[in-house]
């Protein structure tokens, strides 16, 4: 089951120079900068009451931000949706006939288990799901 928007998932070509606006313009405070190197990428999380902001900067040419980065430049990568269990989401998008990017949940950013849906599956926007459980 769903329980929130977890986060909103931005790339950008440079977290140091999008944290000028983040944290200037808007405000916020940068909690933690992470390298995920399973995915090729460095993400800087900021919070706003319940949701965060992930900002997303490819590590490698070959990463999956840095070919969006390519194609559709900087702005919104993905929403990520909180659950109690990213398998059983998982399942239930499948049966539903929605295409997985992954299907089973690995370990992102945060510890969080997630896993993704294809965009073409969800109406041009990539999907995520992610728990704090090990499900």
């Amino acid at each position: 089951m769903l329980k929130k928007i977890d986060h909103l998932g931005i790339a950008v070509h440079s977290i140091s120079e999008a944290r000028i606006f983040y944290e200037n313009v808007l405000g916020l405070v940068c909690e933690k900068e992470e390298e995920i190197s399973s995915q090729k990428v460095r993400t800087a999380f900021f919070e706003l009451g319940e949701t965060h902001i992930e900002l997303l900067e490819p590590t490698t040419e070959d990463s999956p931000i840095a070919k969006f980065l390519s194609s559709r430049g900087e702005g919104l990568h993905h929403v990520a949706y909180c659950c109690d269990n990213v398998t059983e989401q998982l399942t239930q998008a499948k049966e539903m006939g929605c295409r997985l990017i992954h299907e089973t949940p690995f370990t992102g950013a945060g510890n969080k288990q997630v896993a993704f849906l294809h965009p073409k599956s969800s109406h041009g926007l990539l999907t995520e799901f992610c728990s704090e459980d090990n499900k």
